[in-house]
Formats: structure tokens, sequence, C-alpha cells
């Protein structure tokens, strides 16, 4: 296994994306049953602003995760179908 702060950059911002989509989505759930909770919706506001930004950086960084973010990798070309998916490059596909 590895730890953390072995991973490259790239891995730990990976990580941290899906440390921060897990929480929007558990918390969606949990306001899907206490649509009132104002914390509940704050969390969900704060989780979702940091996920947004991070999936920015990671677009301008290595290529978009998702097509929302496919126009964040820069330039005036469509490059979502060109680059490599992270597990064709990690996975020893290529």
């Amino acid at each position: 296994m590895m730890y953390r702060n072995q991973c490259t950059p790239r891995e730990n911002l990976l990580s941290r994306i899906n440390e921060v989509s897990f929480a929007v989505n558990d918390i969606l759930l949990y306001l899907d049953t206490h649509p009132e909770c104002k914390e509940g919706l704050a969390f969900y506001q704060e989780c979702d602003k940091e996920r947004q930004k991070l999936m920015k950086e990671y677009a301008q960084c290595y290529g978009p995760l998702t097509v929302d973010d496919a126009l964040e990798s820069g330039g005036d070309t469509w490059k979502w179908a060109e680059q490599p998916f992270p597990w064709e490059v990690e996975g020893g596909c290529r």
C-alpha cells in the first residue's frame, strides 16, 4: 500500500478529489432526509466549492476528469477525448 506522502502530486490531487467527492455525495444523501438542516447545507456548499476548485486544478494540470471540466484544460480545441484516462496510464494499458 502506498502512503499519501509517497504519492506523486497527481495522485495526491486525485486522492483529495475522491475524499471531497465522497463528502459531497454523503451530505447530499443526508440532505435528502434533512432538507431544512442549515449546517448540512452549509457543509455541502463548502465541499462542493472545494470539489469544483480541485477539479478545475486537475483539469488545468493533467486534463479533465469529467466532461464538465473539459474546457478547463485550456486551449481552443476539444481535448476531452485526446487524453488517456487515468487507468490507461497508471494501470499499465499504455
